[in-house]
């Protein structure tokens, strides 16, 4: 694996991406400019360094002071990923209410997507290893960070895909909550206003908890920076607020699905190779997680940024497919509490199962193929083929009973 292309120091700039433009640039301008430029640039540098010896800080007292919560932030931090999403959210609150859960999705799915591009031009750095390669502590001794099975994450670190995910994620049902309660009282429900107030202040309460315990949870294994953190959660309820008001996911066709994925898949993949023509490595990081992460098991391979371009895209397109199944078309109209809750338990236990299986990793091509198929039927089964199989099975038993 090659080492990254461009210095340290242009990788902590935000707009890194624009180095080797900056430069031809640079090449022309008068002396007094380039200085200019340079002492900007120096300036910019001890300002993250600054911004990023602080986070190395914050580690340091959270793991120091802490210590005792370890078991806690391992377990938000795992509870944050957005398979859970996938796996219990999206199936829980799709047989309840579907258009909560086709929202979900597409926020995960969108996040994730902008996530990945932003990280591919912030450049951002990770606490495990960047308190090695700085020079920040050149005077003093570098506090000691202690790593994590779930630290040594082999993508750019700005902002925190956790983070976002989890903004995104319980912005969405917060909001959808409340939208339900609201409209219910609206149409003659008991509600009252005092009732409805206690129950937003309680959920936003919920909301800010959840937000600060992933924030905290990604900080304490040192796997991201606190403005990391901070930018994903600003970031995640920009994208759930972005789709609180977008009405066409609920009836977009399969077609629109299609190349959706498509031009994601494209874009993402094109900027890429774009990027690489202009010199620029973008698995600098990937180096720098084998060579600075405690133990090599710990590096996974499912944490590159092309792992979780192709798991998401799967995952759109496999509920296009299901929202567009004749399955799902013929078990819709059904809505008894009983198919519901049979709905629920069985896309939560056939999922579980399902998300034991974990494609193999000796070869990536295959790696990412088996993870796009596993991604696509996540969501396949749990729209279409679980809500027909539960709706015939109870509609034969009716049958028996009679």
């Amino acid at each position: 694996m090659s080492g990254p292309k461009i210095s340290l120091s242009m990788r902590r700039a935000a707009g890194s991406l624009c180095y080797k433009t900056t430069s031809r640039v640079t090449d022309s301008n008068s002396p007094t400019e380039s200085l200019a430029q340079q002492s900007r640039l120096e300036m910019l540098d001890a300002v993250m360094d600054a911004l990023q010896g602080f986070g190395v800080s914050s580690t340091h007292y959270l793991q120091t002071h802490y210590k005792d919560a370890q078991g806690l932030f391992l377990w938000v931090s795992w509870a944050a990923d957005l398979r859970n999403t996938f796996f219990i959210f999206f199936p829980l609150w799709f047989h309840l209410r579907a258009s909560v859960g086709i929202k979900l999705i597409w926020v995960a799915v969108i996040g994730d997507w902008l996530n990945l591009v932003f990280k591919w031009v912030l450049f951002g750095e990770r606490p495990y290893w960047w308190v090695h390669e700085t020079a920040h502590y050149a005077n003093t001794a570098a506090p000691h960070i202690q790593q994590y099975p779930m630290t040594c994450e082999t993508g750019p670190g700005s902002p925190s895909g956790h983070a976002m995910g989890a903004a995104g994620v319980y912005y969405t049902l917060v909001t959808s909550v409340l939208t339900i309660m609201t409209t219910k009282r609206k149409h003659g429900g008991n509600k009252s206003a005092l009732r409805d107030r206690y129950l937003r202040v309680a959920l936003w309460t919920l909301f800010w908890a959840v937000q600060v315990c992933v924030c905290l949870s990604r900080v304490f294994i040192a796997a991201h920076f606190p403005h990391q953190v901070l930018a994903g959660v600003i970031t995640g309820m920009v994208v759930a607020e972005a789709f609180n008001r977008t009405q066409w996911i609920y009836s977009a066709s399969m077609s629109r699905y299609f190349y959706t994925t498509l031009f994601l898949t494209c874009f993402a993949v094109g900027f890429y190779l774009l990027l690489k023509v202009l010199g620029v490595d973008l698995l600098w990081t990937l180096e720098k997680a084998q060579r600075w992460c405690v133990r090599p098991e710990w590096v996974h391979l499912d944490t590159t940024p092309f792992a979780s371009l192709l798991r998401n895209m799967g995952t759109l397109f496999g509920l296009g497919l299901g929202l567009h199944s004749p399955l799902y078309t013929e078990t819709k109209k059904s809505s008894s509490t009983a198919v519901k809750t049979g709905c629920v338990l069985t896309s939560l236990l056939l999922l579980h199962l399902f998300d034991s299986f974990k494609p193999p990793t000796h070869t990536a091509a295959l790696f990412y193929l088996l993870s796009f198929c596993k991604s696509a039927t996540v969501p396949l089964v749990t729209v279409s083929i679980i809500p027909y199989c539960v709706s015939r099975a109870l509609s034969v038993h009716s049958r028996k009973a009679a």
